[in-house]
């Protein structure tokens, strides 16, 4: 079982987790999982789509994009409905699945047991020759595999901050800090080893301590979870009364487990799955690739402990998906929709046009009568676009006062002009009028306003 060191036993301090290296078939699926995840969270903000990073979330300058589509500030709509679908996911999956998304897909547990952890099991070795070399005095062999343990977990952080960053500020940003003197980028290169000694503190001392006090998604299990929810548990009905193997004595009366306690030893967050579903699971798995290795060699069935619900534990009820996992299933689906409807209805150019204020009407000695408007043009691509701005009503004339022919890339245009009508095309006091934003000879906008007049 993971224990602590003894001195902090005595003095009631942190609790050191010493985890037995995991194997099986779980812990390899579990590894090339995290090979591709990790791929891609290194890859995303170096690969360009459009001109842009795959993936950006700059809140310093309110830009966000995501798979080559820019989003301004002008979508917060759309990127709070964003979060809302990440949030329905996460509830939707948790109640059928559990908390599997801590153990496979969450960055700190793939960084943690998938890096540095293997990096721990290569240079010191298992969780017992762990414990011994921690209890061992300083020599020669304690400061090197330390201090290289270390300057490795140092580096990686020391990675890990500079991809993070490249997703707050940009990879090219970042290319500008490595590449130019220290002195231009003084507060970026303090955040770059600020981040660093964050996840280093994270890795090397925190560790599981985020998943089971400080990531708050774990106290959420008890609300999102119910008796049809698949959770990693083990069987009691088939594994009590648990009792170790005693070739002298009849085993018939005892269930399958032995007491060996390999699923206590594997576990990251040092907790006994056999105590039923607690906080501090993060469904990894590793205790059931344990146990199943157990039970092959004591010729019992595999899946003693396995993913399970609390249905089929206690009355042996198969497995199906409850009212609730249905019910979050269609909000999540009609969200879904919603957001791709809006993603699709989506202009490149937001147009706003706008009634001067303190202005109703004038009538031009000519008798035509016109309307003084401001516009604002935002450009959400990042290209400069060379625009025609026009009424959609030919019969209509425009009279620029103010205006920019060229809008900027992520930029934006203000226009100041008079819309002019002749009064025989005038048939109401108030009527609508509708203006279009033109690109190389395509309509990339529309906007509407309203035209007052003396019909």
């Amino acid at each position: 079982m993971a224990k602590s060191q003894n001195n902090n036993k005595k003095s009631g301090g942190r609790t050191f987790l010493y985890p037995k290296k995991p194997s099986g078939k779980l812990y390899n699926q579990r590894k090339w999982i995290s090979y591709v995840l990790l791929l891609l969270l290194f890859a995303s903000p170096f690969v360009k789509l459009n001109g842009e990073q795959l993936i950006l979330f700059n809140f310093l300058e309110r830009k966000f994009v995501f798979i080559g589509l820019i989003f301004t500030p002008q979508d917060f709509y759309l990127f709070a409905l964003a979060m809302l679908i990440l949030v329905l996911f996460i509830v939707c999956f948790t109640v059928i699945l559990g908390r599997l998304w801590c153990g496979w897909v969450c960055p700190q547990t793939i960084f943690m047991e998938m890096v540095f952890r293997r990096i721990e099991y290569w240079i010191e070795g298992d969780a017992n020759q762990q414990k011994k070399l921690d209890a061992q005095e300083w020599n020669t062999e304690k400061v090197f595999k330390k201090g290289f343990k270390h300057f490795l977990f140092l580096a990686i952080s020391f990675l890990i901050s500079n991809v993070f960053l490249a997703y707050i500020i940009g990879s090219d940003q970042l290319y500008k800090i490595a590449t130019e003197p220290i002195s231009e980028h003084t507060i970026g290169f303090i955040s770059i080893w600020i981040f660093t000694f964050i996840f280093y503190g994270v890795f090397s001392y925190v560790r599981e301590v985020v998943c089971t006090v400080i990531c708050p998604y774990g106290r959420l299990q008890g609300v999102l979870l119910d008796n049809k929810s698949l959770i990693v548990a083990y069987d009691e009905t088939r594994g009590e009364p648990r009792g170790r193997i005693q070739k002298s004595l009849d085993q018939t009366l005892k269930g399958d487990c032995i007491d060996c306690s390999l699923c206590v030893q594997v576990c990251p967050t040092g907790i006994d799955i056999r105590q039923g579903t607690q906080l501090e699971c993060v469904n990894c798995t590793a205790c059931i690739d344990a146990c199943d290795e157990v039970m092959i060699k004591i010729g019992k069935p595999e899946k003693l402990i396995g993913f399970y619900n609390h249905d089929f534990i206690q009355s042996r009820n198969k497995f199906k998906l409850g009212a609730r996992a249905y019910g979050y299933v269609v909000v999540l689906v009609l969200v879904m929709i919603i957001f791709s409807s809006l993603i699709y209805k989506r202009e490149d150019v937001q147009t706003t046009v706008l009634r001067a204020s303190g202005t109703l009407y004038q009538k031009r000695p000519d008798g035509t009568i016109a309307n003084l408007y401001n516009a604002e043009l935002i450009n959400k691509t990042n290209k400069d676009m060379k625009f025609v701005f026009k009424s959609a009503d030919a019969k209509d004339r425009i009279e620029l006062i103010q205006a920019d022919t060229i809008l900027p890339k992520e930029g934006s245009s203000h226009l100041t002009f008079f819309l002019i009508k002749q009064p025989k095309n005038i048939e109401e006091f108030k009527s609508k009028v509708k203006f279009e934003i033109i690109v190389d000879g395509k309509v990339i906008s529309e906007t509407e306003t309203t035209f007052f007049s003396q019909p």
